[in-house]
């Protein structure tokens, strides 16, 4: 008992129980904090990863480099998962036109199969988000509860109502109008250009999903109370208050002296 309380005593007890800690606490936080989404090699065949190689090889690797490790020209593709290769090339994005802010849409150069290809191919390097299962991006979750996340974790970006917005230095949040829901769901768990991304912990699928629902409800309802104005709110809204009601004033105001002269 003597020698364990001399070993307590130790000068350097403190500090091991100190980096004891940290360690623990670091490696509790980064197992809840991990994306859930792995890759899905299981969905591709052998053939798929060999071609989608092939059209890496040739239309990929001169940005991101051999083995996709990337370069001065292009990030690493490492661990991006195929729902990163799906949603950037699908949209088109991918491989860009030239350097840019941004990646805009564009149509796609590469068709289903290819896309497909080439998913694989990523995927089979690292672990990373898989395309979503179907499950997910039927549209038929909650639209409430996704409205409420969109608010929460979309709008100061893409506009409460999806329409998009501008950001720093050339950038913008594109408008979600017309995208298709896996694409939707993909960059939510990928975070392209300069969206975050929200993982499992940040964002359920089941919460992903209600998002889906609530940004396809906005889309077929249109706009019940007339012309949207570009969705923008009350700035768009008063500007054209301003100028349609001056303009009225000022051409009703000429046709009256026009008549009293």
């Amino acid at each position: 008992m003597k020698a364990l309380s001399q070993k307590r005593r130790h000068p350097l007890a403190a500090v091991a129980l100190l980096l004891l800690g940290l360690i623990l606490t670091g490696g509790l936080y980064a197992a809840a904090t991990a994306p859930t989404a792995k890759a899905d090699t299981t969905t591709y065949t052998a053939a798929d990863t060999e071609e989608g190689s092939k059209l890496f090889i040739a239309n990929c690797a001169t940005c991101h480099g051999m083995g996709a490790v990337g370069s001065p020209s292009g990030p690493s593709l490492v661990g991006v998962g195929a729902a990163s290769v799906d949603f950037q090339v699908g949209t088109g994005r991918m491989p860009m036109e030239n350097q840019g802010p941004q990646a805009e849409q564009k149509p796609a150069q590469f068709n289903e199969e290819q896309t497909k290809q080439l998913a694989a191919y990523v995927a089979s390097l690292a672990p990373g988000p898989a395309v979503p299962a179907e499950e997910y991006t039927d549209g038929g979750g909650n639209a409430a509860e996704g409205g409420e996340l969109f608010r929460v974790n979309c709008a100061m970006c893409h506009n409460a109502a999806a329409a998009g917005g501008a950001l720093t230095r050339g950038k913008y949040a594109p408008a979600l109008a017309g995208v298709s829901n896996e694409h939707i769901y993909e960059a939510m768990v990928t975070g392209p250009q300069n969206m975050p991304v929200f993982n499992d912990a940040n964002i359920t699928p089941e919460g992903k999903r209600d998002i889906i629902t609530f940004l396809n409800t906005i889309e077929n309802n249109g706009s019940p109370g007339g012309a949207d104005l570009g969705a923008l709110g009350p700035v768009s809204e008063g500007l054209f208050a301003w100028v349609a009601g001056l303009g009225v004033i000022i051409a009703f105001t000429i046709w009256l002296t026009s008549r009293t002269s």
